[in-house]
């Protein structure tokens, strides 16, 4: 009896240290260093930035929206480019032109470095593929084929590209909400996902990366109002967040990023903010708000044929008019500010000898009871061993 009263001792202990050190997380928070970029047509300007990738010499490539007529029409002169600044911010030059034919865009979207070619992959939307350009801007070939204007959605066409350590790549298609897998050619191997709300369905994958620590995938998932991380096999291992303006809440999350320990961060875009979480999901940090007149009233985005920036531009720091592109790159998080025509940097600044308590860990647990953490313990770990299974 003795035996086992210690037993039933050790057993609950061990599970009280191990919701404690599971609902610990690392502080972490983000601080406003510069600008790159500003709002307006001319070189270097910027409009509605969409994608943000950094390379090895720490230069920044900003995929610059799709020029448009007064009429709506479509006008190659403005935009429809890559524009590449140098370390401090200064602009450098340029990697392809608006049009149709090879190599040029009609609506640049998501990009990323090959880390082993150091070629540059580019979603091209209207031109309905993915053009790959070498390190020095020399256009190489177009590749893909993705879904078209889907009801109830502004964007459609290739959204988020990242490799895997096996060379493959990996773009989702917005409308077709999937992630297909190719080889570094353009041959498609396979994709991950269909429509749906259940854990491995998407309805737009906005943002696609793959962890360089574990080979998972976190996928921002935007009309579901959620983050969703899948196995390097596609499973689905882990689903959080639901659509508000609370903390590990989104309002149509887009760009989205993971630092060496997996932390997570996200562009929550209409929320006009940056939210970081764990790599159990719970929540850390928050960054930015929304642009306001001098009334304090929020901005609100450009209607489709105005000029593609919110009036009047609140340029202060942490302020944004939607949240977008994103990259991250050495312990500084880019982030593109949509309709303010510019990226915010921004220092991550994390303090392992801080820990800060979250709402909940990998197995939701609550200290409420000795009694209570062990039978969440117990239930939890064969919920997340069936998710894990598929």
């Amino acid at each position: 009896m003795g035996l086992v009263k210690n037993l039933s001792i050790a057993l609950v202990s061990a599970s009280v240290m191990v919701a404690a050190a599971a609902a610990q997380a690392m502080a972490l928070s983000l601080q406003y260093e510069r600008d790159i970029g500003s709002p307006g047509f001319g070189p270097g300007q910027l409009f509605v930035p969409q994608g943000i990738t950094v390379d090895s010499s720490g230069n920044t490539l900003v995929s610059n929206g799709r020029g448009l007529n007064a009429d709506g029409s479509f006008n190659p002169a403005i935009g429809n480019k890559v524009e590449v600044f140098d370390p401090q911010g200064n602009y450098i030059g340029a990697i392809g032109r608006g049009g149709r034919g090879p190599g040029e865009f009609d609506e640049p979207s998501a990009l990323e470095i090959d880390p082993d070619t150091k070629n540059l992959y580019v979603g091209d939307v209207f031109n309905n593929r993915v053009n790959v350009y070498d390190p020095q801007g020399n256009f190489i070939n177009s590749f893909g084929e993705f879904g078209g204007l889907k009801e109830g959605r502004a964007f459609f066409g290739p959204s988020g590209v990242t490799f895997d350590k096996a060379g493959y790549v990996y773009i989702g298609d917005f409308s077709g909400d999937k992630i297909n897998k190719y080889t570094k050619d353009g041959e498609l191997i396979g994709s991950i996902g269909t429509t749906g709300t259940a854990p491995g369905q998407f309805q737009g994958p906005a943002g696609v990366r793959i962890s360089p620590v574990s080979g998972n995938f976190f996928v921002s998932d935007q009309f579901n109002n959620r983050i969703q991380v899948l196995s390097p096999e596609g499973q689905p291992i882990l689903t959080f967040g639901k659509q508000g303006t609370g903390p590990g809440e989104f309002n149509q999350p887009i760009g989205i990023e993971v630092d060496e320990e997996e932390n997570i961060y996200v562009a929550d875009s209409i929320n006009s903010r940056v939210q970081v979480f764990d790599k159990n999901g719970n929540f850390l940090t928050a960054f930015g708000e929304p642009a306001r007149n001098a009334n304090g009233e929020i901005v609100p985005p450009p209607a489709l044929g105005e000029p593609p920036f919110g009036i009047p531009l609140d340029l202060k720091p942490g302020s944004f008019n939607w949240t977008g592109g994103t990259s991250y790159k050495d312990g500084k998080f880019y982030v593109g500010d949509f309709f303010q025509g510019r990226v915010q940097v921004l220092n991550v600044v994390k303090d392992s000898k801080t820990k800060v308590p979250e709402p909940a860990s990998i197995f939701g647990l609550g200290l409420v009871g000795f009694g209570v953490v062990v039978s969440k313990l117990r239930k939890n770990r064969r919920k997340l061993a069936v998710n894990v299974e598929g």
